[in-house]
């Protein structure tokens, strides 16, 4: 049964993208229903996958060759992962009935949509990191297929050509630790190096973890890859939801949770993780405060809320990593497309040109509200109980203390932007003459049970921790109950402490008109902060650089057919040649 599952799991949503592209874009109705359907079917086929998530089923398809088995297996981190992309893809596509009404193309937006969401479930449920390497370069593909959605935009274009890019550095750190494993190993077997990381010298097991790491930073938007995520935002809203909360961001976290136990004593690996998370949650709050951009903050807050998730698992709470990523996933699909709801009806992202639109939209409000409370931290949403989680984790095993002082000080940001961002668009007079509405049928189909489950998921602690506890012994996570990790984090001396961080964050906002001195005083981090602290202007060299060894290469290129044959044979030749004298080198 459990092998079924697997393979509908993958299976339907690509099979749904067939049909959605075969039905024609005369007939849009039944390209809804057929996206709706199938998606459906594959969250129901994850949901019903999840119990098997103990035992271990494993599927193998011979390929032989260099190749190896391509195998997959339902632990209870895959099969969770496989929950979070179905069943928040499927809300995003329902989403979508309302929100892509009437535009073009339909059939090219939902079958890289569905085909989006079956890599992200293959890539969590193989165990054979070739193939791993090979969904993750297929999310990187239709991702950037859907981010340059409108094609006729130059800004969503160069989005997703950036992000493309970028991710692509991830990529190959991925393809180095799969090369790295095949060539110590014979195969490409993830769960061998988990269970037994000493099959691999300490060198060759340095290069896979930071080749590991490489590729989840870019691929989670962490530092020094940050900057593609904001420009991602010209896709249309439901695929930023896609990206944000169920799919590709959530990638990274789960490669560096996944093989923890392989890398933990990897000399200067977790310190950097844990440094790479912790600029990353910095550094995007920081942009964030200062984003007039609706849909830029929240893509800010993606790269802050994942900068505690890399940060916790450098820490070694796998477990708060996790239960954040779950709380995450559903509290930030209902902030984009509620913020997709506000988009759709009023025609801008500027929150200064919103205001007052609360009135006019009280359901979007109301959902809205619930999931910048959990994404600030506030008891009791999920986002409270996960949050406190990490904090205990870095406190507990995440030396240097000052990481976890920096991580701290985050909370009281994410706090501030996030009251900012729901007073601009929702409380206050309107700024701007906008006509906003509520929100469709379809998108309050989508937007209850995200908040719903926003108000809820904490209560599957208990569960969640059984689950990945009996199912991944090698990362050695406790299995607790509900009550027993809510009664930790409430008597946590750091909760405590967090709390006063959030309602400082709430203070500075509710006085920010006393603080008029201390905003002027900051209008140079405020510039730095929107240009990135820098990084686009590197991003720019790089291009440039790129564009102009093209420039010069570009002469090599005759266009004589004779010349180019030539290139080719001397050049097989050279590859012989290195291949036959190293036939001999021991």
């Amino acid at each position: 049964m459990a092998e079924l599952l697997i393979l509908l799991t993958i299976g339907l949503p690509w099979l749904g993208a067939l049909f959605c592209w075969a039905a024609g874009d005369r007939h849009p109705r039944l390209q809804h229903g057929l996206a709706v359907a199938f998606s459906l079917a594959a969250g129901i086929a994850a949901l019903l996958l999840i119990p098997f998530g103990k035992d271990q089923v494993l599927i193998t398809l011979s390929v032989g060759g260099a190749f190896g088995n391509f195998t997959f297996s339902p632990d209870g981190l895959g099969v969770f992962l496989a929950a979070v992309a179905t069943v928040i893809g499927s809300l995003a596509v329902i989403f979508s009935v309302d929100y892509m009404r009437s535009e073009d193309q339909l059939g090219r937006y939902y079958a890289f949509v569905l085909f989006f969401i079956g890599a992200m479930v293959g890539l969590v449920l193989t165990t054979n990191l070739l193939l791993m390497f090979a969904f993750w370069e297929i999310t990187a593909l239709t991702s950037y297929a859907l981010i340059s959605f409108h094609n006729d935009d130059l800004k969503a274009v160069a989005g997703g050509i950036k992000a493309l890019i970028i991710t692509q550095f991830g990529g190959l750190g991925l393809l180095i630790g799969a090369l790295v494993l095949f060539a110590n190993t014979g195969s490409y077997d993830i769960l061998t190096i988990i269970a037994n990381p000493g099959i691999l010298p300490a060198g060759a097991l340095a290069w896979m973890a930071f080749g590991c790491l490489a590729a989840g930073a870019a691929k989670s938007a962490q530092f020094p890859f940050q900057t593609w995520l904001p420009d991602a935002m010209e896709a249309p809203t439901p695929v930023s939801a896609l990206i944000h909360a169920a799919t590709m961001v959530n990638a990274g976290v789960y490669l560096l949770a996944r093989f923890f136990p392989a890398f933990e004593g990897v000399p200067g690996w977790r310190e950097a993780v844990m440094a790479v998370g912790m600029l990353s949650a910095l550094l995007a709050a920081v942009m964030a405060i200062f984003a007039t951009d609706l849909k830029r903050v929240l893509a800010y807050s993606t790269v802050s809320q994942l900068g505690y998730m890399v940060y916790a698992v450098g820490a070694g709470g796998i477990f708060a990593a996790q239960f954040h990523l779950l709380s995450h996933s559903v509290f930030k699909a209902l902030l984009f497309l509620g913020a997709g709801a506000v988009i759709h009806s009023v025609g801008t992202r500027d929150m200064r040109q919103m205001g007052g639109l609360g009135k006019n939209m009280p359901f979007v409000r109301l959902v809205f509200v619930i999931g910048a409370l959990a994404l600030a931290g506030l008891p009791v949403l999920n986002g409270f109980w996960s949050k406190e989680l990490i904090l205990e984790a870095g406190l507990a095993h995440g030396n240097p203390l000052w990481m976890l002082f920096v991580m701290l000080v985050v909370s009281g940001l994410t706090a501030f932007y996030s009251f900012r961002m729901v007073w601009l668009v929702f409380y206050g007079q309107p700024r701007a003459e906008l006509h906003a509405h509520d929100a469709g049928p379809a998108m309050k189909v989508a937007l209850a049970p995200l908040a719903i489950g926003t108000l809820t998921t904490w209560l599957l602690a208990g569960s969640f921790s059984r689950l990945l506890s009996e199912s991944l012994p090698a990362h050695q996570i406790a299995a607790h109950s509900t009550g027993e990790i809510l009664l930790e984090v409430l008597t946590a001396p750091i909760t405590l402490i967090a709390l006063l961080v959030i309602a400082l964050g709430l203070v500075c906002w509710w006085q920010r008109d006393r603080l008029a001195g201390v905003k002027r005083a900051l209008t140079g981090l405020q510039i730095t902060a929107t240009n990135s602290f820098g990084f686009e202007a590197v991003n720019r060299a790089v291009v440039l650089g790129a564009q102009n060894s093209a420039e010069k290469l570009r002469s090599t290129q005759t266009g004589v057919l004779g010349w180019n044959v030539a290139y080719l044979v001397i050049a097989l030749i050279g590859v012989l040649a290195i291949l036959l004298l190293g036939v001999g080198l021991p």
